[in-house]
Order: structure tokens, then sequence, then C-alpha cells
């Protein structure tokens, strides 16, 4: 599958369960007196789990409310680019924002903890965190600075660790690599020698082809092979170390929310709820199937990270995470003692109930 074929179709694999995971909503009348609200995405049009799940968010809103609070997607580029999303709403060009938080840690490096720590919490540990341990409450703060408020709205689960030229045998083979991967997790790998750069999902293939890039991570299977980065790089590294649980979030400007009728902002609320839930579920099921097809269709290699980069890779996060903690941000500071508090909790079921059941499984367990 060329790269080119999805931006037409959504490619050959990822376009039926794309459109499969896509609830069929029928538009509601729009009704005068109509509320009338912008999504900018950092997505391109129609891209699997992530693209689809923010359109699928918009129709769920759009319908549920009757067309009382209609919402019209903007796909990356089609009103502003897509890391100017956040800006436009904190501009008034349009009143939500779908996307990751970490790609604004230029405006508080608290942000990044709510889209993906290296060895940091997994999906449900973050779900748990924010709905359940203070995490909304702490990013309800960060927000409020700019007159925006945040949800979690999807999540890709544990990501791929991503795409290298060539085998990486050791920390050597990191020094100097140019690396696309934002976030905490960027920081992670500068300090195991990388020199790090953040692209929108749309032009990291472009980067890698022409050689501006040597390696590059986004997602995970499902979108990676919509975005064709094997036919550049064949070295494929599994799992992340630095994304274990990335969420996507959908920002509203606060004003205009809270102008909202209470159950129109309690439907907002409960949809961003469910699409978290569904747009891990769609990554889950299609993961796995698109990497069959890297492998087998692609000549794709799977690989793990060699222990000397896992390890290097924790102790470098143990000491980003206390730099962060320590920056002398009294909100920064205390995002990452609530997060690391709450990790330190919520590992104790992952790690003593769900990780031994994993390893029982796959060691005593198979059926056909």
């Amino acid at each position: 599958m060329k790269r080119r074929d999805f931006f037409k179709k959504a490619g050959a694999v990822t376009a039926g369960a794309a459109a499969a995971a896509t609830t069929s909503l029928a538009a509601p009348a729009i009704a005068q007196g109509t509320i009338n609200w912008r999504m900018v995405t950092t997505w391109p049009r129609n891209f699997p789990g992530l693209g689809v799940g923010a359109e699928r968010l918009a129709q769920r809103i759009t319908a549920a409310s009757g067309g009382r609070l209609s919402v019209q997607v903007f796909s990356a580029g089609e009103l502003v680019p897509a890391l100017q999303s956040l800006d436009a709403v904190i501009d008034g060009s349009a009143e939500m924002s779908h996307g990751a938080a970490y790609y604004w840690q230029n405006k508080s490096r608290g942000l990044s903890f709510f889209t993906g720590v290296p060895y940091g919490m997994t999906s449900r540990e973050l779900a748990a965190w924010v709905r359940y341990m203070g995490g909304q409450e702490i990013w309800d703060e960060i927000y409020d600075q700019f007159g925006l408020k945040g949800f979690l709205s999807g999540d890709t689960g544990t990501q791929a660790g991503g795409w290298f030229r060539n085998e990486l045998t050791g920390l050597a083979d990191i020094q100097g690599l140019r690396f696309r991967t934002p976030g905490l997790g960027g920081q992670v790998w500068e300090k195991l020698g990388a020199s790090v750069t953040n692209l929108a999902g749309g032009e990291i293939f472009a980067a890698l082809q022409n050689g501006t890039l040597d390696a590059a991570e986004f997602v995970g299977p499902y979108n990676d092979l919509a975005l064709g980065f094997y036919q550049v790089c064949k070295e494929y590294y599994f799992p992340s170390f630095i994304e274990p649980g990335l969420a996507t979030e959908l920002v509203v400007d606060k004003a205009k929310f809270m102008d909202l009728p209470q159950d129109l902002q309690l439907l907002v609320e409960h949809v961003c709820q469910a699409e978290y839930d569904q747009v891990a579920s769609d990554f889950y099921a299609n993961d796995p199937r698109a990497l069959q097809t890297l492998v087998r269709d692609h000549g794709v290699n799977v690989r793990r990270f060699p222990d000397e980069i896992l390890e290097a890779g924790a102790k470098a996060a143990q000491e980003l995470l206390t730099e962060v903690r320590d920056s002398g941000d009294a909100l920064t500071k205390k995002t990452a003692e609530s997060f690391i508090e709450s990790l330190n909790i919520l590992r104790a079921r992952t790690e003593g109930t769900d990780a031994p059941f994993l390893q029982a499984r796959e060691k005593f367990f198979s059926i056909s």
C-alpha cells in the first residue's frame, strides 16, 4: 500500500476497520438557535484511530444533543496547521482542539503528564489518576491559565518504539540519531544521545524519505501502516518505553463551555469518556492485524530494544522526572508529584495482578 492511497481512502487494511469503528449517526436537522462549534485537529482526515476518533466524537456530540450543539471538524491543515490547533482555540478561531497535551509542553511542562510519560502510566492507570486521584483537577488548573478545559478523549495503549533504518545493537547506535519523537519521551531520547525533533503525523514520512530524519516513532502499526513508514525503514521496535499509554485530549474554550446548558456540558464530558475507551479498543483490535500485514506483506523486521537501551532509558526517565518536579514551576511540580504518587499506588495493581496473569497465560495457555 502506497502512502498516497491512504489519504485517498484510508488504506486497504485500515479503512474497513476505521469505518466499522465509527458509529453510524444520522445528522439531526439543524434547528434555529443551534450552537455551532469548530473542532480543529492535529490529525489527517480519516486517519485510523485518532482522526476517526475525533470525527466520531464530533458526530456523537451533534447527534446526542439533537443538533443543539453542532460540531464541525477541520482536520490538520484545513483551518490551521496541525501544531497550531491549541492556539486556534486560545485566539478564538475555533472552540475545540483535538490533539495530544504533550504537543503544548512549551506552554507548561505539566501538560506532558496528560499524554504519555516515559516508564509511566498505562492507559488504565492514566484514566484512574485523572478520574479518581486528582489528575483532572490539576489539569484544570494548568489550562485555566489559558482559558481552556481539557478532557481525555482517546488512548492508543502502549505504543511501538519506532522505525529505524538500521538495527540497534546498543547505546552507541543512538548517538547523533535524528529522531522524531515528542514530549518527555523525546527528552529521554535526547539524554541517550539522539537529536530529537517533533513533527505532525502527516509530515513524518517526507522527512524520513528525504533524509531529514534517521528514525521516527508515531503511534503503532495501525497508524504507521497507513503512513507508509515501512517504505523507508524496515527495523520496527517494540514496545515503546516512553509512551506506555498515550492519551489524546479534547480541549475546549472554557468560557464558551461554561456558557453551555448543563446538560450539554455533561454530554461533552461523557462523550469524551466513551471515546477514550472506544479509541483504545480500536487500537487494541487493529494494531495486531496491521502488524501482521507489515511483516507478511512488507518485509518489516520486528525487534525489541536491547537491555542496554532500556536500562539507560529508565535511568534517564528517573532523572528527567526529578528535574521536571524540581523545575521551580509550582504547578508543574504539583503535577509531577501527584503523578508519581499515584503511579506508585497504581503499579501495585498492574504489576502485582495484571502482569503475573499475563506471564502465566503466555507460559502455560494456548488454544486454537
